[in-house]
């Protein structure tokens, strides 16, 4: 198993090396960059002092220099203008929009970022796992009917709309704070006991209203792996030589149903994340989402650029993740690898 490990976590280092030039191509394809839109305004002023100013910047950053020059100062592959100062270097860029280090832009939403999407994922694994083995196990019924409703409704409402209407109530019933992940008091304050308490009680909306559409999907595909199973020969067998529902339930196809689900947890990160992008603008989430928007719409590539390939961090994580809980769960996965 430990081998197994290893070679996923090697694997890693190439996908995310590739990874990271493709996520520099795309926000490199917008003709200009955040210094050449300036320039472009600055001289629509006649500001030409100014306009000296932006081009000195250009030249600091690396901006004027061939793409794959500028790929590879940005990851610190490549001497830059200050020498080897790139992400293998910790060094996570420049944010011109916001005038400052990308560290100290995204550093206080990146933890909060992480958590709420943890959250997210614990809420569909615990929601769907249950519903979907009630729905399969009584297909037809009338709770297999309501779930499937109330799954069809979690998909088809729009999750700002649903996240205004659970603030409502949230604010009337409970009197949690409207927006955000804590309690206004407590924001910039250092860490306590009482701040943990009001961000888990502030984390409650937002993880129903982006968990609710990745729930509702995983039910039904559980559901529908699950049914496939049930009527499998190997299940008609064992229910002739008299094992117990439950049992046979759990021995056979519950574990040969699992795998997709549980393989789905590296897909859900990345969707989760970008699903999450309107909801934190509505909500007023200090989460990474709106920082990517205004980076994106401004192209200030290195902040933008560093938070998708947060992100596919993130994804990588819970690919490897779900591998590892797919060998533990099967095997055959782990034995299938060693062969190739």
């Amino acid at each position: 198993m430990l081998s197994y490990i290893v070679r996923r976590i090697l694997t890693m280092i190439p996908t995310l090396a590739v990874i990271s030039l493709l996520t520099f191509f795309i926000i490199e394809l917008p003709p200009g960059d955040y210094l050449s839109n300036q320039i472009a305004q600055l001289k629509a002023l006649g500001e030409e002092a100014s306009i000296a100013k932006v081009e000195y910047l250009r030249a600091e950053f690396a901006l004027d220099r061939p793409f794959f020059e500028r790929y590879l100062i940005w990851i610190g592959a490549w001497p830059g203008p200050n020498g080897f100062n790139g992400l293998l270097e910790g060094n996570w860029g420049w944010s011109f929009e916001y005038d400052k280090p990308v560290a100290e832009v995204v550093g206080p939403a990146l933890p909060l970022t992480v958590v709420l999407n943890f959250a997210t994922v614990l809420f569909v694994y615990i929601v769907a796992f249950p519903i979907g083995i009630y729905s399969a196990t009584r297909q037809y019924s009338w709770g297999d009917y309501g779930f499937t409703f109330l799954g069809y409704i979690g998909l088809a409402t729009p999750n700002f709309l649903l996240g205004l209407i659970l603030l409502y109530f949230s604010n009337r019933w409970f009197g949690l704070s409207i927006g955000g992940l804590m309690d206004p008091a407590y924001i910039g304050q250092p860490w306590s006991m009482g701040k943990i308490g009001s961000v888990l009680s502030h984390l409650i909306v937002p993880t129903i209203v982006i968990g609710t559409a990745g729930t509702a999907g995983m039910i039904r595909r559980l559901r529908a792996n699950l049914l496939d199973e049930l009527h499998r020969q190997y299940v008609t067998t064992a229910r002739a030589k008299g094992l117990s529902e439950n049992r046979l339930l759990v021995k056979y196809p519950l574990r040969m149903a699992i795998n997709p689900f549980i393989a789905d947890i590296g897909n859900l990160i990345p969707s989760l994340v970008s699903g999450s992008v309107i909801v934190s603008v509505v909500l007023n989430l200090p989460t990474v989402g709106p920082v990517l928007l205004d980076a994106l719409r401004s192209q200030d590539q290195f902040l933008s650029g560093f938070i998708l390939l947060f992100v596919a961090v993130l994804t990588l994580v819970g690919m490897l993740v779900s591998d590892i809980l797919l060998g533990i769960l099967d095997p055959r996965i782990r034995f299938g690898a060693k062969g190739h």
